[in-house]
């Protein structure tokens, strides 16, 4: 079976950014990147690239992508994991990680895709079959602009059946401190976050977990601050406290620490998460299947972590290939926590793919009678939808 295109699409559509209601609360505009591989059998595969920050990465992912699919067409769209080594290793020079994995990743999954159609199983099963019967979610509202709304938000999301959530409430009111200059935080915005985490819990009571993303953010000293404060109302994490370059950074912060720390959304491939299990930096790892290396490396990071005894938690800030990816590795791993959604009401999705997804209670579930991802994206759809004037293919 060979390859015959590899087309990346580029899209922008109409989101609500608090979704759960019937009228549309807060309307944003949205970019996602997918995948599509086709082969002379007539299986197509799909993938998911989506990126950040914005426009600038989306188109540049878009390009990249488009640009590699020329090097593996008349490749044979079975032998993935070969594909997936020829990708890699010829970019040494250029560099390994980061846009090159996201360009394996939507390449990967869409291979898995074909390779789940042509032997009409679902992927969890060619991946040694499920250990589980549902995949658990967590998921996250807005970024809070104020105790009313994050207790709100909260309220509908522990309505909505889910067990655990996560936010960012340094980001109240737009606050960020000054994200990778110095790593501080302003004083106010500070005392904010701490009052809206406290005022949340009270709110929901001890038993929904509460995850605090710091996206990164801070250097060591306001990183144990904040992390150590937060602690007092039994936060389940405390995610990428500092920035991803260094694991020493990220080691001072976990020796010093009261709350379990988690990283991984920007760490790719096995390789970098080595060090991270080698010497004990992080309680949970989240990496991204549409950033670390598709489904093929996701697999592979869930064996290290299982010898660490390290839980897994994929990390999704993109679309439905993302979510459905995640799921079909996580089916398999028995050292899983949740799997993150970007909201937790993901109907929008099924705008665009042909299966809604399966969500009851906070729960995922997979169809076992639906080969591949078990979903497959409205090629109509997107080419109306396409950002006019991207370059992404044919």
């Amino acid at each position: 079976m060979k390859i015959t295109n590899v087309r990346p699409w580029l899209i922008e559509v109409d989101w609500d950014n608090r979704p759960g209601n019937k009228k549309q609360r807060d309307p944003v505009k949205r970019r996602l990147v997918f995948v599509q591989v086709d082969t002379d059998e007539g299986i197509t595969g799909w993938g998911e690239v989506t990126t950040y920050p914005g426009p600038v990465a989306n188109n540049a992912i878009a390009a990249f992508v488009r640009e590699i699919g020329q090097s593996i067409t008349g490749d044979d769209a079975t032998q993935i994991e070969a594909i997936w080594q020829k990708i890699f290793r010829s970019m040494t020079y250029l560099g390994t990680r980061g846009a090159t994995t996201a360009a394996i990743s939507g390449i990967d999954i869409a291979l898995w895709d074909i390779r789940g159609k042509a032997l009409n199983q679902p992927i969890y099963k060619l991946l040694g079959g499920e250990v589980r019967d549902r995949i658990a979610l967590y998921t996250h509202p807005p970024e809070p602009r104020s105790i009313e709304q994050a207790i709100a938000d909260a309220k509908e999301i522990i309505a909505s059946g889910h067990r655990a959530f996560k936010f960012d409430p340094m980001r109240s009111n737009g606050g960020r401190g000054t994200m990778y200059m110095d790593g501080e935080i302003e004083a106010d915005v500070e005392q904010q976050a701490y009052a809206i985490v406290e005022a949340v819990r009270e709110a929901i009571g001890p038993k929904p977990e509460i995850l605090i993303d710091a996206h990164g953010c801070y250097n060591v000293p306001t990183a144990v601050r904040l992390a150590n404060t937060l602690a007092q109302w039994n936060i389940h994490w405390f995610e990428e406290p500092v920035p991803p370059e260094s694991w020493k950074a990220l080691k001072q912060v976990k020796e010093q620490s009261k709350a379990r720390i988690c990283v991984g959304e920007r760490l790719h491939t096995r390789f970098e998460f080595l060090p991270i299990f080698e010497n004990n930096l992080a309680d949970f790892v989240m990496p991204d299947v549409t950033w670390t290396g598709g489904i093929t490396e996701l697999k592979k990071i869930s064996t290290m972590a299982e010898a660490y005894y390290i839980p897994m938690s994929p990390h999704d800030a993109s679309g439905p290939v993302n979510v459905v990816a995640g799921a079909h590795v996580m089916m398999t791993v028995p050292n899983f926590y949740k799997l993150e959604t970007s909201r937790y009401d993901l109907s929008a999705y099924s705008a665009f793919i042909d299966h809604p997804l399966d969500i009851r209670k906070g729960d995922l579930y997979l169809s076992p009678d639906r080969p591949g991802l078990g979903i497959n994206l409205d090629p109509g759809f997107l080419k109306a939808h396409e950002v006019k004037g991207a370059r992404t293919g044919k």
